[in-house]
């Protein structure tokens, strides 16, 4: 049996979870999540560093011992963890005996080899990187990741040679370019190196809060070779049955301001220890909040996962990151931006085609999968988009698997309206037929509900549950059609992700935002509140109608909003000018087929950013997504003329 070891950094104990600890974390849940439904043995670490300078002082500002501090920090992200349904198969601490006990032996592997040395150091020390820097690699005379003032320090200290690491490494690289990615972070690691190492400092005389020098207690081991020195120590160091299983690991997952640390510092130790290097290292880019880094001193940048989890679930949160924004990339997080995801692609695909399904499969066969002998006609669609996303697992890029997978959503939404199960069920002759399409439905949806696993587990035990597999039954890739066997109880559930309305979207930033922020808050369409505009359904009068400057308006160009799967940036021509303009038409219309068409437009919409870009009105159009049509006019009406 394969095996496939995923790790997390272990995070600081200073501080508790943030929406950057849990995106690393979702996204190695996610990976273990695929890997065990390929049937591989699957080890998935994470945990918490709890040793050095940085702890100690924030343990003496709360009057706390360092372990206190650790202990409370660290059950608040078991909890967090637990909320995001993280599986890890292990937790490791680093003021634990087993993993004391391997960094002790990595120091001694390394002294063995002649590659530590006692001497003096003396450079520039920011204490949030637990990292000495040169003059030339601060900014601004600053840490040149926090962007805090560093401090010079001059002590005795042991030298790790990294130095004499230097052409090996380049040779690994070279030789191995699978080792670091993204690309571009490759590229920056290789040129750092190139540019000349030298031997590092990898002990402490000015704090006691870490794992004493063998032999010189007067010296505490570095934070960085205590901490990487867990993905070996959580394994049972190198005579460890786990060890001898898993190592050397697939993916460390980590973020980009901890590279250095990864590709450089931590396969020269394994190098000097005599042991394996990792298979791979994947620095992830930062979440931004509204453009800003995530601080504790800039509130509106402190977004808790599990007061998002609580409120629109872990299922909706872990997708949304997922999704939203390629792995290796920098994000920006909003919570306008989750609600809309939510909306159009949780509740008005996924759950739409859900409910649908199974009340059609209540209503009209009697709420059990039918039997049928007709062949499937989602199945090659099926295959296909299986064959893409497992791919985009594979190659640690979760947003084009769950782009692939939900093509498979909107192709099963299509095939219901194109068959009209509604229109078979009343003609007996055509039963058989609609037998076939309910069961085509009905297996999609398992299909569906294997490849949203390792997204959202929840949902996907849910659908389980629906078809009468059973919530239990652990998940498998699919790869086989028709495999849903007929005569199961098919069972109803409540939405999967019910819509988020207006008001409901206000309560929940109200919650989640800062005061001042909640405020000033906006949204992508005012509600009828807002606007003064009269609730659907209430009559008008003509001067409220007369408000609405309605033309006629022809498309000059058309092309896709980048990152989005029904957003089209149209160009239209309504007569005084030219306007942008966002429609949500991408499912039922392709670029190319709009350029010429003449619409119905509203010019007086207040304009408003969707999803950065600026539209000015609005196309109308008929129906659902499913059934959606552009209004037309029944004539050669010239741009700009009036709709009265």
């Amino acid at each position: 049996m394969s095996s496939f070891y995923v790790t997390t950094p272990i995070y600081y104990v200073n501080d508790v979870p943030h929406l950057g600890h849990a995106y690393t974390s979702i996204v190695a849940d996610a990976l273990a999540r695929y890997h065990r439904t390929l049937g591989e043995s699957v080890w998935f670490l994470t945990g918490t560093d709890e040793h050095g300078q940085k702890i100690e002082e924030a343990a003496q500002q709360r009057r706390l011992r360092p372990l206190e501090l650790a202990d409370r920090v660290v059950a608040r992200f078991r909890e967090t963890w637990a909320s995001l349904e993280i599986s890890h198969d292990d937790f490791i601490r680093t003021t634990e005996e087993r993993h004391e006990r391997v960094v002790l032996d990595l120091w001694r592997r390394m002294h063995e080899r002649g590659d530590l040395s006692l001497g003096e150091y003396e450079d520039w020390y920011c204490v949030g990187c637990e990292a000495f820097y040169t003059e030339g690699q601060l900014v601004d005379g600053r840490c040149p990741v926090h962007e805090k003032t560093v401090t010079r320090v001059k002590e005795a200290s042991y030298f790790f040679a990294l130095s004499r690491y230097q052409q090996p490494l380049l040779r690994y690289y070279e030789e191995h370019p699978e080792f670091i990615l993204p690309e571009n972070r490759r590229n920056e690691v290789v040129s750092f190196v190139r540019s000349g190492l030298r031997d590092l400092s990898v002990s402490r005389t000015t704090f006691r809060w870490g794992i004493p020098v063998p032999g010189d207690p007067a010296h505490v081991i570095y934070v960085w070779i205590d901490a990487l020195a867990n993905y070996v120590s959580a394994l049972g160091g190198p005579d460890g049955d786990l060890y001898r299983r898993f190592w050397p690991a697939n993916v460390h997952l980590i973020g980009k301001d901890i590279l250095r640390f990864h590709a450089v510092y931590w396969p020269a130790m394994l190098m000097s220890a005599g042991l394996p290097l990792p298979q791979r290292i994947f620095a992830h880019g930062w979440w931004n909040v509204s453009g800003k880094k995530i601080s504790k001193s800039l509130p509106a940048t402190r977004v808790s996962p599990t007061a998002i989890a609580e409120e629109v679930s872990s299922d909706a949160l872990r997708y949304f990151l997922l999704r939203e924004v390629p792995l290796g990339q920098d994000g920006d997080f909003s919570y306008e931006g989750l609600i809309a995801r939510i909306n159009a692609d949780l509740a008005n695909d996924l759950g739409n085609l859900v409910n649908r399904s199974l009340a059609m499969v209540a209503e009209y066969v009697g709420g059990v999968v039918p039997e049928t002998n007709e062949a499937g006609a989602l199945e090659s669609v099926a295959r296909d988009v299986a064959a893409r996303a497992g791919r985009a697992w594979r190659d640690l890029a979760p947003h084009r698997a769950l782009e692939a997978t939900f093509e498979l959503v909107r192709a099963t939404n299509k095939y219901i309206v194109e068959n009209e199960p509604w229109v078979l069920h009343k003609d007996p002759a055509r039963h058989g037929r609609l037998r076939c399409v309910l069961y085509d439905v009905l297996e999609a949806i398992r299909w569906i509900a294997e490849m949203i696993d390792p997204a959202m587990p929840s949902a996907a035990r849910k659908l389980r549950l629906a078809l009468g597999i059973g919530a239990d039954v652990a998940p498998r890739w699919p790869d086989s059609w028709g495999t849903l066997a007929s005569g199961l109880e098919t069972v109803r559930i409540a939405p999967l992700f019910p819509r988020i309305d207006r008001d409901r979207q206000l309560e929940l930033l109200t919650k989640w935002l800062p005061p001042e922020s909640a405020q000033a808050a906006t949204h992508p369409v005012p509600s009828e509140a807002a606007t003064g505009a009269p609730a659907a359904g209430t009559p008008v009068t003509i001067d409220e109608f007369r408000r609405l400057d309605l033309r006629v308006a022809q498309v000059l160009a058309a092309e896709p909003v980048p990152g989005t799967d029904r957003l089209l940036k149209l160009t239209v021509d309504i007569g005084s000018e030219s306007r942008e303009v966002v429609a949500g038409i991408a499912t039922r219309y392709r670029p190319q087929d709009l350029v010429g068409k003449r619409v119905v437009f509203l010019a007086n919409l207040k304009p408003t950013k969707i999803r950065g870009v600026r539209s000015e009105g609005m196309i109308l159009a008929a129906g659902d997504p499913e059934v959606l049509a552009l209004t037309g006019l029944d004539g050669d009406v010239p741009p700009g003329t009036k709709i009265r």
